[in-house]
């Protein structure tokens, strides 16, 4: 405790990264501030309702549950039809297709090698195609908003315009627009000006936001009527923390693979051989390299089976694939997660070039001959590794919908014991930390170099 008491110390006396952590904060009130703001077209005293109104309907749970998924990752600016709706996600979404399309298209490729002019380009290039996916997202999300969640037959009083104007289309599609690309720029500046991973953070922040109202649902529900008391909720804490755990090992845990490096004269046979010693390093290979994307690439074909079920409605295992804590999606969900676990890890480990890398450096597997003998090793472990990392990922991204209802009896709760939320909070958590804890580690070296700078021109 006294050195987690003194990092902070260290932290705050810390001018440059004093300044850049409240600057990174002020960053995030913005963004909140900005997620309550509603659209103008809109009436919001009708839109607090909308999800009590889904609850108490019958047959209506599922689009309740639905929509509290996607207000998940928008911190409810999703269900309050704020102007921040769409949130960052256009702009991953971008960031995703850029990547997959750089495994295709030469320019692409020929820009990731261009050093820091080729990463401006495509930054400059994401920053469009953004846009592009903000003009597709926007009139879905309005037609989701006026027809599935907030139908104007029986919600007229909700509209200040009617919602089949173009009074209503037009000004609210260029807000959205226009609020997924101030998401955007506030993300950049905290990556330049705040603490790192400036997107990645708003959408921690947007996630945990839902946290303490989610908790105090469940918190009302166990203690009222017919629940079980302050002692479930306990159980329920310590069970979240060890989920939390969980998400941490699968989040850094790795095969190291040992490599060694020989010096020149090593590799032309020179004298010496058995004084000249390489250097052994290791190649870290991450059981879940790929990270959330196979789980946010299964979110998104998720919502097509939802959407077969207008085909027909009276059919009861397809309208199971609307409800997040059904079987039917559950099952298709992790499915759906093994095969992209294994298409994301293939198209962004290049076992060839890191093969490639090694023999170019002087660098060898021992046992393992360079060149394609190194390149089909690496690819072997980490189809080895990948399998059960894939596995585990579909369980810690089902495990909501199994304690739900037995452990935690509300939907918003049970969201956040595991699945992309969890995965996002653990995972941008760790990567913070860490790139607090290189700052105060330059900066301590930082100092000593100036000290003894000092006492050298003193003497």
């Amino acid at each position: 405790m006294k050195e987690f008491i003194q990092t902070l110390k260290n932290i705050w006396t810390l001018k440059e990264l004093r300044e850049k952590i409240l600057f990174t904060l002020g960053i995030i009130l913005v963004y909140r501030f900005a997620s309550y703001i509603s659209l103008p077209a809109i009436n919001m005293t009708e839109v607090g309702s909308l999800l009590e109104h889904y609850k108490n309907q019958g047959g209506n749970k599922q689009g309740a549950g639905l929509l509290g998924l996607l207000s998940s990752f928008t911190g409810g600016a999703f269900s309050r039809a704020s102007i921040m709706a769409l949130g960052i996600m256009p702009y991953i979404s971008a960031s995703i297709i850029v990547q997959l399309m750089g495994m295709a298209i030469p320019y692409l490729q020929k820009l990731q090698k261009d050093g820091e002019s080729g990463r401006n380009t495509l930054n400059q290039i994401t920053r469009w195609l953004t846009i592009a996916v903000c003009l597709v997202q926007a009139p879905s999300y309005l037609t989701s908003i006026t027809q599935m969640f907030l139908p104007h037959a029986q919600f007229a009083s909700a509209y200040y315009v009617h919602p089949q104007s173009i009074m209503f289309w037009l000004p609210s599609i260029v807000i959205l627009v226009a609020g997924s690309v101030f998401a955007m720029w506030l993300g950049e500046k905290i990556t330049d000006k705040g603490i790192g991973n400036g997107i990645s953070i708003l959408i921690m922040v947007g996630i945990l936001a839902n946290l303490p109202s989610s908790f105090l649902q469940e918190l009302a529900t166990q203690t009222g009527k017919g629940g079980l008391g302050t002692i479930m909720i306990l159980i329920e804490v310590l069970f979240w923390m060890l989920v939390v755990l969980l998400g941490i090992l699968l989040s850094v845990a790795v095969r190291k693979i040992p490599i060694q490096y020989v010096s020149r004269a090593q590799a032309r046979g020179g004298m010496n051989r058995n004084l000249m010693q390489g250097a052994r390093q290791w190649i870290p290979l991450k059981v879940n390299a790929a990270g959330v994307m196979p789980i946010i690439f299964a979110q998104a074909l998720m919502f097509v089976p939802g959407l077969l079920t207008k085909v027909d409605e009276s059919n009861t295992f397809l309208a199971g694939f609307k409800d997040v804590f059904s079987w039917q999606y559950n099952v298709l969900f992790a499915v759906l997660i093994v095969i992209f676990t294994f298409f994301y890890t293939a198209i962004t480990i290049p076992v060839n070039q890191m093969a490639d890398d090694l023999k170019r450096n002087g660098g060898l597997i021992p046992k393992v001959r360079p060149g394609k003998e190194t390149s089909d090793y690496l690819d072997d472990i980490l189809s080895k590794i990948t399998f059960p990392g894939s596995i585990l990922l579909a369980i810690f991204a089902v495990l909501p919908a199994f304690i739900h209802g037995w452990l935690v009896q509300t939907d918003g709760f049970a969201l956040f014991f595991g699945g992309t939320s969890l995965l996002i909070m653990v995972g941008v958590t760790l990567d913070t930390v860490q790139q607090i804890n290189t700052y105060l580690l330059n900066h301590h070296y930082d100092g000593l170099m100036q000290s003894k700078l000092s006492r050298t021109s003193n003497s």
